[in-house]
């Protein structure tokens, strides 16, 4: 079954926000999650620019029948602080990539990211325990995945952002629970096990590598948030190489079924029947 099967005056909006939004592929995968499920739902693009979010979801939560918001680039950090009540990693990360109605009508939000980005590197098999990791991003996807990378084991963890407040926030954020495992990193992949790359560099023809790939070596692992391109030029050159690597759509996939784990949740969207068109 699929959404031409289930599209009707009572389906359900999940808004999916981000600037841009033409790149996303979560609406089709979320969706179909959605109906696989047995949920009359839909998830629609919509293009918000950070000056006009809050506008936006003051004026989105007014419709009755829009009962999820699903974040993106660069939306994740500023959601956070619209929403009334969030998850304990939420919390912690300052951000939020899905958010759920309350029963007041008010936002419920969680962080996604980090668990399914971690799941789906293991599943091209990238060991994190006991490996030095190196971040690029420490935005609302790369906050969620530092997180996720320590609490996977990681010995250490090295994270570089050209937004250096935003990069040394982090670290100061997570040193409180991980302590010296949390360092300054940056862009020279020299001594890693695992690098990831958690920023839009290769969403563009033309845009700079996240690292120095002329240090990059076979043994290390290679990992990407991007989905598009699939595969990103960073990921051309390590493979190259012949690094393992994974590729932004199996984070894609592993994040949708959580997200739709956090939307279905406490009966927060209830399987229903098939309406008549």
């Amino acid at each position: 079954m699929n959404i031409a099967d289930t599209l009707s005056g009572a389906t359900r909006v999940i808004a999916i926000l981000g600037d841009p939004i033409a790149q996303v592929k979560s609406p089709s995968g979320v969706t179909q999650r959605l109906i696989d499920r047995g949920v009359n739902a839909v998830v629609i693009p919509i293009h918000v620019t950070p000056a006009d979010l809050a506008g936006f979801i003051h004026g989105l939560s007014l419709a009755r029948n829009v009962d999820g918001l699903i974040l993106t680039v660069p939306h994740k950090l500023e959601t956070y602080r619209l929403c009334a009540t969030a998850t304990e990693r939420a919390h912690f990360l300052e951000g939020v990539n899905v958010m759920r109605r309350n029963a007041n009508g008010s936002w419920h939000g969680d962080h996604a990211d980090g668990l399914g980005f971690v799941e789906a590197q293991r599943a091209e098999g990238c060991v994190i325990a006991g490996r030095r990791v190196l971040l690029v991003g420490a935005g609302g996807a790369g906050t969620a995945i530092a997180q996720a990378v320590l609490d996977a084991g990681a010995a250490e963890l090295a994270i570089h952002d050209g937004d250096t407040l935003k990069r040394d926030g982090l670290i100061r954020r997570l040193r409180e629970r991980h302590g010296e495992r949390v360092r300054v990193g940056s862009t020279d992949p020299s001594g890693f096990d695992v690098i990831f790359n958690a920023t839009p560099a290769g969403m563009r023809p033309g845009d700079a590598l996240p690292v120095d790939v002329s240090r990059l070596t076979g043994e290390m692992f290679v990992g990407d948030v991007i989905t598009a391109p699939a595969v990103t030029p960073l990921l051309e050159v390590a493979r190259s190489l012949g690094c393992r690597t994974q590729v932004g759509a199996g984070m894609f996939a592993a994040v949708c079924e959580r997200m739709v784990d956090f939307l279905l949740e406490d009966g927060a969207l209830a399987a229903q029947p098939r309406q008549p068109r």
